[in-house]
């Protein structure tokens, strides 16, 4: 069974209770896929310094955010970890020259499990994430996808979990639906573009050729583990596109 690998753009936690068309597409996605046997997860929310791999057999769910309704923060996704897949990862990375060390402690952050809860909403699947050396950019990320691409051959699902865009200081609460910034939208189909072409090299150089880059990432936290799922997997495809806030893009790519 080969599986595709998935970049997600999962928005505000507030995701997990208002859907909305982009949580409706992530769950329409995980119903046309085969039931993978685990999950491989990058989140924009784990940043590290080193490369960390969590290797914890009953993962924690993270409330990490502040500030929202007290019904959020009674959501859980008790998912089990899978700590022998956590160490294949660890050695197929280190077959590529890229030193890991395990993280039994990591809980699963939003970045993870509110994407996850609207996917595979019983919990059932065990899911691993892969920390994010965000300091070291794209090219780190290119590697990591390219050392974890045969595990897509063994039934495991690659996922990068970040943003299209992601200027929160510049997100308009009341904005319509219909409502496009055009910086954001200039700067998204962009991205399509160099992904459609596969222009690895634009891509990796987004920071200085892509419009209004600066202002879609101030930092590229949230646009990094689209590197990873790119590289880890193969034909291209948009599955969903849209915006809300006026700015956040809410995007979701497969990589067959």
């Amino acid at each position: 069974m080969l599986l595709p690998s998935l970049f997600i753009s999962h928005g505000s936690p507030m995701l997990a209770l208002q859907p909305g068309a982009s949580g409706t597409a992530i769950t329409r996605l995980a119903q046309q896929l085969a039931k993978p046997r685990a999950i491989v997860l990058v989140s924009a929310h784990w940043e590290s310094r080193e490369l960390r791999v969590g290797s914890a057999g009953k993962p924690d769910t993270w409330h990490d955010f502040h500030g929202f309704p007290p019904e959020l923060y009674q959501l859980h996704y008790p998912a089990p970890g899978d700590p022998l897949l956590a160490g294949e990862i660890v050695q197929l990375l280190a077959q590529a020259g890229l030193p890991a060390q395990l993280d039994a402690e990591r809980p699963l952050d939003h970045g993870a499990w509110v994407p996850l809860r609207l996917m595979y909403p019983q919990a059932d699947i065990p899911v691993v994430q892969v920390s994010l050396p965000s300091q070291q950019g794209p090219g780190l990320q290119r590697q990591i996808g390219q050392a974890l691409a045969s595990l897509r051959t063994q039934g495991v699902l690659l996922i990068g979990s970040g943003s299209i865009t992601h200027n929160l200081g510049e997100l308009d609460w009341q904005a319509r639906p219909e409502s496009i910034e055009p910086w954001a939208q200039a700067f998204r189909d962009w991205v399509v573009d160099k992904l459609s072409q596969q222009d690895h090299a634009a891509l990796q150089d987004y920071r200085r050729q892509a419009p209004h880059a600066l202002r879609n990432h101030p930092s590229d936290e949230h646009l990094l583990p689209l590197f990873f799922a790119e590289a880890a997997g193969g034909q291209f495809k948009v599955e969903h596109s849209g915006f809300t806030l006026g700015a956040l893009g809410m995007d979701i790519y497969s990589f067959t």
